[in-house]
């Protein structure tokens, strides 16, 4: 690690110190407020229920980013080298080195690692006006109003520390039966066609940017063709549902959205946080594809130079610090947009659209704002970043 490392750097052993202490009064505060009825599940249900719930999705998260990581960083690799040393993990990569699986894998995973921070929410998310042991409200104020404890909890044990494990032992991370389930179930996700509306906007932005899209597969037959654009359509008219049912929602007050924030603001603010991940999304890519170009190479866009100076200043440990901090502030997106997004019915008013008990229940789960986050916000603009990190605009000549 050298002269920057934690052992050899007081100032890095403090803020390891203090991080350690802050990740450890969040988790003991969420478990709080669980034990005490006073998150949305908890308060609706049995704590046990959001006990259950949080850990589990937390679990499945360490795979889902984990694996991410693995998969990826194992694609040029002949797998063949792996296959008695690593027998699952060989399974793994012959699923997703096959044709264009790693892309479907990939956008499966997106709609999962949104899914499973709105499940995390839901069991743990504090109600307004949540306190815990005679704590002082700025303390309520920073942990539970603003979401920090759960931030903290989601980034620092379900995702920055596997990504890092992940990227140096990726061979070793899925090779269990646990990396190949949750595999599949990416994999299954993206079959179902829910998300298949991503597609078509990959297509429109590669148009528009005057990009061919590149396939390893074969041209589709008819029927394949004819499966493949049913999905699209399914999915876009379930896109456009799930927007209808979330503004309808948010124009009527029946959001988890805190008291007191008008209509029109909690809308503006929807909007706007997803537009923030989205830019997070499509600077990541080509941030990462900047970082393999010579600096001469970087086309002559004024902000683009100054923004890869900055990034590239001094030893290199801006580009990590920039991952870091984007992982912070895409959860801290999440977590907002899943309290805007999220349907809750005050008593004794009518549903959305009058539907029924059941399917009310179904929209507090978070389902609506996870598809159109996992669309509109990580897709599109992931799509927008891989087409134009050949472009000028991101410091790249065409």
């Amino acid at each position: 690690m050298g002269d920057s490392s934690a052992l050899s750097n007081p100032l890095n052993a403090f803020k390891g110190f203090y991080s350690m202490c802050l990740l450890i009064f969040s988790i003991v505060c969420i478990m709080g407020l669980i034990a005490t009825r006073q998150t949305n599940l908890s308060a609706d249900s049995h704590p046990a229920a959001a006990y259950v719930l949080i850990w589990v999705a937390i679990l499945w998260l360490t795979m889902v980013e984990g694996g991410q990581a693995s998969l990826v960083g194992l694609a040029p690799v002949n797998k063949e080298l792996y296959r008695d040393s690593h027998p699952i993990s060989y399974k793994c990569t012959s699923i997703t080195n096959k044709g264009d699986n790693l892309d479907r894998y990939l956008l499966g995973r997106q709609f999962m690692v949104v899914f499973v921070v709105f499940s995390v929410n839901v069991s743990g998310g504090p109600l307004g006006g949540a306190t815990l042991w005679g704590m002082p409200d700025w303390v309520i104020t920073v942990f539970f109003q603003t979401g920090l404890a759960m931030i903290l909890f989601t980034c620092n044990v379900g995702q920055l520390n596997t990504q890092v494990n992940a990227s140096h032992c990726m061979l070793d991370y899925i090779n269990t039966y646990f990396a190949l389930f949750t595999l599949w179930v990416a994999m299954a996700v993206e079959f179902s066609g829910l998300v298949h509306s991503s597609y078509l906007i990959q297509m429109a932005v590669a148009a528009m940017a005057g990009k061919k899209i590149e396939s390893n597969e074969d041209p589709r037959t008819p029927a394949q063709a004819a499966f493949f654009w049913i999905r699209c359509l399914y999915s876009l008219a379930i896109l456009i549902g799930c927007f209808a049912v979330t503004l309808q929602a948010l124009f009527q007050g029946k959001t988890t959205m805190w008291e007191g924030v008008p209509a029109w603001l909690a809308t503006l603010i929807f909007f706007f946080l997803m537009s923030v991940v989205g830019m997070l999304e499509g600077m990541q890519i080509a941030f990462f594809a900047v970082s393999k170009i010579q600096e001469s190479e970087r086309g002559d866009s004024r902000w683009a130079k100054k923004t890869c100076e900055l990034l590239f200043r001094g030893e290199g440990h801006n580009l990590p610090g920039f991952m870091i901090g984007r992982q912070l502030c895409v959860v801290s997106c999440m977590f907002f947009v899943a309290r805007v997004t999220s349907v809750s019915i005050p008593e004794g008013e009518d549903n959305v659209f009058g539907v029924s008990d059941g399917l009310q229940e179904f929209f507090g789960f978070g389902f609506l704002g996870a598809l159109i986050t996992t669309i509109c916000n990580r897709t599109l603009w992931s799509c927008l970043g891989n087409c134009c990190c050949t472009q000028k605009d991101y410091g790249i000549p065409a």
